[in-house]
């Protein structure tokens, strides 16, 4: 094969799959015209910005006045979040759907390409040109994914920032790595978990550099707006229940679980914190392990999927690191975990099972295993990948290659 054909494979592929981000673009277009009321959460990151431009208060328990007769939701963002959505201010409000949701599907698209061309190993994208837009055509079915599609969540964008900082930008030893991570952690406090997964990998620099945009841009928000700023990191930093009922099926974390399973008893969160703090020990020598014989992206992904089950609240469509997952697998021709990871969340699983109200307290084993069915994977796939990783240590003290 000639070396322009890897290339031009490539090239073809990031075409098709741009073409799918056009098209999500166009429908976004259309969605405006049309009047039709789509994506919730962008509707908040937009109200967000012009409520800092009109110096109203952002964490309170009323409506921003800024938002769309038909949304009812609070700002839970950070007070750094507000001037990061000013650019969404510029956009007409029904139009910030599509905008978001065409920025979510080319970071999609950027998250599958850097995890299937691993350093130092041949591309899939350039043997197959079909393989980058079938993977994000069959991203876009996932439920964590059209979820936050549907819902104009940023989820998507935050992950390709940490993709980007963690797989790009700190293996190529940039000055500027850490910081995409420190934004996105300005932006939603969860991704603050990687810059703990910076120090354990080594990569102390990129950590503190993470840690000091982070804190820089809160800083200024303090400086900006102290009010505000002192409210949130007194008062809604620190409610879980001002982002929704912690005891909903879609609350797929540790704390999520505990919760339904006490009927929100008041030692919940100790409980779930607890199992988290034990958890933490295989999940850190996992990632330790699979970082120095070279695994960067499955470290990565230890770190991302033991983040959602610490969560005190992790959303289902927050669950969007299934594809740099399930993209790993298909790399790796693990197919039948591929197939489990696809089958797992194509199923639309925790769509079916009794929920609301109080549903979930009246669940017997069958629904609490289906109902926690991310918690439960995750914790296993961590536990599990630490006993194989355990299994190799004994055979030989060695590092071993998978």
């Amino acid at each position: 094969m000639s070396t322009s054909r890897p290339a031009s494979e490539a090239r073809a592929g990031r075409f098709a799959a741009g073409g799918i981000a056009l098209l999500v673009l166009a429908f976004g277009v259309v969605v405006w015209l049309a009047g039709w009321h789509l994506g919730a959460d962008s509707a908040v990151y937009r109200a967000g910005a012009l409520t800092l431009v009109h110096g109203d208060p952002l964490y309170t328990r009323d409506v921003l006045t800024a938002l769309p007769d038909w949304v009812r939701l609070p700002f839970t963002y950070t007070p750094a979040a507000a001037p990061l959505f000013l650019p969404l201010a510029l956009v007409p409000s029904g139009l910030v759907w599509g905008v978001i949701v065409f920025l979510s599907v080319v970071a999609l698209i950027v998250v599958i390409t850097v995890v299937s061309s691993p350093p130092g190993r041949a591309s899939l994208l350039g043997r197959r040109w079909w393989a980058l837009p079938a993977g994000t055509a069959i991203a876009l079915v996932l439920e964590p994914v059209w979820k936050t599609l549907f819902l104009g969540q940023i989820n998507l964008i935050l992950m390709a920032f940490v993709v980007l900082d963690v797989l790009v930008l700190s293996l190529r030893r940039s000055r500027w790595a850490g910081v995409l991570i420190g934004v996105a952690a300005a932006i939603k406090l969860t991704p603050l978990i990687f810059v703990p997964h910076l120090f354990f990998t080594g990569r102390w620099k990129d950590g503190l550099r993470a840690l000091g945009t982070f804190v820089a841009l809160e800083a200024v928000m303090f400086a900006v707006i102290p009010v505000d700023a002192a409210r949130f990191w007194r008062d809604s930093a620190t409610d879980p229940s001002r982002v929704g009922s912690v005891h909903w099926i879609f609350n797929q974390s540790l704390n999520g679980l505990v919760n339904r399973a006490t009927h929100l008893a008041s030692w919940s969160l100790a409980v779930a914190v607890g199992v988290a703090a034990v958890l933490a020990v295989p999940a850190v020598w996992l990632v330790v392990r699979l970082h120095r014989r070279g695994e960067d992206a499955a470290a990565l992904l230890v770190t991302a999927f033991y983040g959602l089950l610490l969560s005190p609240v992790s959303w289902s469509h927050h669950w969007v690191w299934c594809v740099p997952l399930l993209t790993l697998l298909v790399v790796k021709a693990r197919w039948w975990a591929a197939a489990a990871v696809a089958l797992l969340f194509v199923s639309q699983i925790v769509m079916l099972v009794p929920n609301g109200g109080d549903t979930e307290f009246g669940w017997g084993l069958g629904w609490s295993v289906l109902g926690n069915v991310y918690v439960l994977a995750a914790a296993a796939g961590i536990l599990g990948l630490a006993g194989r990783e355990l299994r190799l240590v004994r055979r030989s003290p060695q590092v071993v290659t998978v």
